[in-house]
């Protein structure tokens, strides 16, 4: 187990450090973009004395945290106004909806983009309505123009021309070609609505997690895994308070097609972070896991691959995880003669010279 988790579950532990225990610990945080989390769980430590050095990084992160707080409602008022009046049914995601919704979690978080999900047949007039309102799409490559319009589950990244702001824009939670087909229509029975920020919603609560979990345990990119992990740790914890939560999640989870990535947070957070997860849902979502002999594997290869990427912890054995990892997300994404394409393509794109144009 890394310095920085043992910290971050036992905060107390931090009065022993030494001045290179608190040096170290501060590098893998901000590794796993987890130094805002780790000011707010030692700030929350009674009689523990930060030592100034590490105190000036956590003061620094904490006041970040704050700013993006402040420029994210801002920016969900000119989202809302954008699209207000147009009919539609945008939702937020991840650390926007996080942020909005006022959860505990967000107080130690930092996110980049502003996610927005709206149903497939709502799609093209979404983005119309922030075109007009001077969002515009990220420059790329044709060929990564269609690609993602296609094959994707959102279409190019937004860029506001003033503000800079980036905004993704879903239509569905992973790609038609997934593996896993996911019920997307059931996500708008069931939403939350956020007055502040009038025709915008957020997820039900055991939705919010599910598209954590999806989020997390289908896609390849583990840069901030732990800290993804530790949203579900948090999201668990505190709906988990709410009455029927936890008879209701394998239910709404099968209902959604997601079963296999609940599994997965399930077990992962009960074993690295300690989730006080009922014993008796725990033993039904083994039905949704993978095979029996592949769980452990499964399991092993992420308490790996979510480490911090430090040079502390970041061995051959975690990055072989993480590649294994990468693998399985692009065999989930899509079947192997398409994907064999589309990385043979991009391949050859990456080889041919710049000045050549691109054939369609």
């Amino acid at each position: 187990m890394s310095l920085l988790l043992r910290v971050l579950l036992d905060p107390a532990q931090a009065r022993a450090l030494p001045e290179s225990g608190w040096d170290l610990l501060v590098r893998q945080a901000r590794a796993a973009r987890l130094l805002a989390e780790l000011d707010r769980r030692l700030a929350a430590t009674p009689q523990l004395t930060v030592p100034e050095a590490p105190r000036l990084h956590l003061e620094a992160a904490r006041r970040l945290v704050q700013r993006q707080a402040q420029m994210t409602r801002w920016e969900l008022r000119c989202i809302a106004r954008a699209l207000d009046g147009e009919g539609l049914r945008p939702v937020l995601l991840k650390g926007a909806a996080y942020q909005a919704l006022g959860l505990p979690l967000a107080r130690g978080r930092m996110f980049g983009d502003v996610d927005l999900l709206v149903p497939r047949e709502q799609l093209e007039r979404t983005e119309s309505a922030l075109l007009r309102q001077g969002w515009e799409p990220e420059p790329m490559s044709a060929y990564d123009q269609r690609y993602y319009r296609r094959w994707m589950h959102e279409i190019p990244p937004l860029r506001h021309r003033h503000r800079a702001s980036v905004l993704d824009l879903h239509h569905a939670l992973l790609p038609p070609t997934s593996r896993i087909a996911v019920r997307n229509a059931l996500l708008f029975d069931a939403l939350q609505p956020l007055p502040e920020w009038p025709g915008l919603s957020a997820l039900a609560p055991a939705d919010l997690l599910l598209h954590s979990a999806t989020h997390l345990f289908q896609e390849g990119e583990l840069e901030s895994g732990l800290r993804d992990l530790l949203d579900l740790d948090a999201l668990l914890r505190h709906f988990g308070a709410t009455p029927d939560f936890w008879a209701a999640l394998l239910p709404r989870a099968r209902a959604l097609g997601l079963g296999l990535p609940l599994y997965y947070a399930l077990w992962l957070c009960h074993e690295l972070l300690q989730t006080p997860v009922p014993p008796q849902l725990l033993a039904a979502s083994r039905a949704d896991g993978p095979p029996r002999w592949r769980a452990p594997l499964m399991r092993a290869l992420y308490r790996r691959a979510l480490r911090p990427h430090h040079p502390s912890c970041d061995g051959a054995t975690e990055r072989l995880a993480r590649f294994a990892l990468y693998v399985r997300s692009h065999w989930l994404r899509m079947p192997l003669p398409l994907l064999s394409a589309h990385l043979a393509r991009k391949a050859w794109m990456r080889l041919s010279p710049p000045a050549l144009p691109e054939q369609a």
